[in-house]
C-alpha cells in the first residue's frame, strides 16, 4: 500500500519539484474530481480508468444483530473503471 505521504514524495522525485508543490497539486487532482462527482460528471484518465458514479435503488435490508427488516434509502455510489493498459500491466 502506497500512503498519500509516499505518493507526493514520489511525485515530487519524478516532477523534479519541491514536495509542498507536489503535494498542492495532488490535493487540487482530488478536489477536481470530488466537484466532478458531485455535479454527475465523470473523470477519464488515459491510461488509468475512469471515475463516475452509479445510482442505488431503494431496498429492503435486513440488520445482522436483530434480524429485523430496514429500509435501504436510494443512493449514489462511486465507482473506478479501471483502463486495458492498465489491466494488462497488472496481470502480466
Amino acid at each position: 500500500m502506497t500512503t498519500q505521504a509516499e505518493l507526493i514524495a514520489a511525485v515530487s522525485k519524478d516532477a523534479g519539484v519541491s514536495q509542498a508543490d507536489a503535494g498542492r497539486v495532488l490535493e487540487s487532482f482530488v478536489k477536481t474530481i470530488h466537484a466532478s462527482l458531485i455535479d454527475g460528471g465523470d473523470v477519464r484518465i488515459s491510461n488509468l480508468g475512469v471515475f463516475d458514479t452509479a445510482d442505488r435503488a431503494a431496498r429492503e435490508g435486513r440488520n445482522p444483530a436483530t434480524g429485523e427488516t430496514i429500509k435501504i434509502a436510494a443512493s449514489k455510489a462511486v465507482r473506478f473503471r479501471v483502463s486495458k493498459p492498465l489491466k494488462d500491466a497488472v496481470n502480466k
